[in-house]
């Protein structure tokens, strides 16, 4: 095909590869680029453009990322198939029953232990948890004089009972910080605070009822299958492939509600492309009473390129509920997380719950607040992208001598990689073998809602929580012992 049509402009805080980006994005959108079509060479349009040609290569990345295009070795970048992409509308939706099902047994019964547990009965010299941040660069000095201002102003106000949402000014400044970070649509009407994504969780059983069944991925975050197996008239597995999980599989399951993590879901590390998202967002529209529960897992942490739009933010029908933490980007113990409901939500919330008080206290959202809103919390997580990205990079510069025996997944976003095996292996046997040299690494098993078997064993490895020369040496003993 000919070079495209693309203006480029010097608009302020825009860089180019954005440009060109958003360019071709909006062109298949609108059905103006088809499924199938080439696009120019890297080579090609950054000459057509006068761009170095790294600025077409990021755009292009960004793209493929997000299931836009495709690339072809030898052939070149390809149009991929994208229909009616944020057009879904819906009828008003009206009542209609629910189907039920059984919980699976065996599925709830692999599920009663959360992923990745911690194993007492050993010690280990390196352990390479996914779940583990690196807290040596959290910004004490300016959280405690954020504190220390805030409480020695007699503030009687923050020592009374709060909203029940969560106060309003960290609200409001949510809301801008999600639209601008995540392009998250929503007023802070929409949003609750609660204490950690459990409690918000909790409340969907008040909000969406007991009567439904709910979907989840195989393997997937096992608390949420937990909490809502508590609560949930059904929970059943849906099976996924590489692009997320498939959606004929969720009609056939008969669920109402789908737990997803589209940005990068855990733990596999699969971001969900723009074809798949889109068939979500029709199975979601289709019928009354179905809802997407879209966990933004890690959606901070991203390597090349720009974010990952949220799912919520391609939503027109009022079906997405969005549900995101501060644990992973200022620290775990600050127990902030927030849930941003549809409008259509909102009645069912007032009624149901809204008298519920406030679990999160308004000192700690007032400091968060101030956090926000002073640009210390963008200074931090540009410091934490940086050390990760140097820590991701270290980790895939180690790894080179053990990709003769396994492949590598799940990389350029997130706190961990997978690997995995090439050959027939036991992952249990893994395990054993980076345990007997002092290394702790984590089984794709040990996240699993309901059993699976593979004869090519999977492992991950969280780099989040160590320093580089832990990486260097576990590395290094991984590779004698595997």
């Amino acid at each position: 095909m000919n070079d495209l049509a693309i203006h480029l402009t010097d608009e302020k805080g825009k860089h180019l590869y954005e440009q060109i980006y958003e360019y071709i994005a909006d062109e298949i959108r609108e059905g103006k680029l088809l499924a199938g079509e080439k696009l120019p060479s890297t080579r090609s349009l950054a000459d057509y453009l006068q761009v170095a040609r790294s600025t077409v290569e990021l755009a292009y990345e960004q793209l493929l990322s997000e299931g836009y295009i495709e690339s072809v070795p030898y052939k070149g970048y390809f149009i991929c198939r994208v229909e009616e992409l944020y057009r879904i509308r819906t009828d008003e939706d009206g009542e209609s029953g629910r189907r039920k099902t059984q919980r699976p047994e065996r599925a709830a019964e692999a599920a009663q232990k959360d992923c990745f547990s911690e194993k007492r009965e050993r010690s280990f010299d390196i352990d390479f948890s996914p779940n583990a941040i690196d807290m040596s660069r959290f910004p004490f000095g300016t959280w405690r004089k954020i504190t220390r201002d805030i409480l020695s102003g007699d503030r009687t106000e923050l020592f009374a009972l709060g909203e029940p949402r969560g106060d309003a000014a960290l609200r409001e400044t949510v809301c801008r910080y999600l639209h601008a970070s995540r392009g998250v649509n929503a007023s802070p009407e929409q949003i609750i605070v609660g204490a950690g994504n459990d409690y918000l969780l909790l409340l969907l059983q008040y909000i969406l009822g007991r009567d439904i069944t709910a979907a989840f991925e195989n393997p997937s975050y096992r608390r949420a299958f937990r909490i809502f197996s508590s609560f949930a008239a059904g929970t059943v597995t849906v099976p996924s492939d590489e692009n997320g999980i498939r959606v004929d599989g969720l009609s056939a399951s008969g669920a109402d509600v789908a737990y997803v993590m589209p940005s990068r879901q855990f733990p596999t590390g699969t971001v969900m492309p723009i074809g798949r998202r889109t068939e979500l967002l029709r199975w979601a529209a289709a019928a009354p009473g179905r809802y997407l529960v879209e966990d933004d897992y890690d959606s901070e942490f991203r390597y090349r390129g720009k974010p990952v739009p949220s799912l919520q933010s391609a939503d027109t029908a009022g079906r997405v509920i969005y549900i995101g933490t501060f644990s992973k980007s200022v620290a775990p113990a600050i127990r902030i997380s927030f849930m941003v409901l549809p409008e259509g939500l909102l009645g069912a919330y007032e009624k149901n719950c809204g008298f519920f008080s406030s679990t999160v206290s308004r000192i700690d959202q007032t400091i968060l607040n101030e956090f926000l809103l002073s640009g210390a919390f963008e200074r931090h997580l540009n410091r934490m992208r940086k050390a990760y990205r140097e820590k991701h990079d270290l980790l895939l510069e180690c790894l080179q001598p053990l990709l003769d025996r396994f492949r590598l997944s799940g990389e350029y976003a997130g706190l961990h990689v997978l690997l995995t095996s090439k050959d027939p292996a036991r992952e249990e046997s893994l395990l054993e073998r980076a345990a007997a040299c002092g290394v702790r690494i984590y089984g794709l098993k040990e996240a699993a809602l309901a059993p699976f078997e593979t004869d090519c064993a999977t492992v991950l490895l969280g780099y989040g929580g160590l320093d580089q020369e832990k990486i260097r040496e576990g590395v290094r003993r991984l590779d004698k012992a595997l």
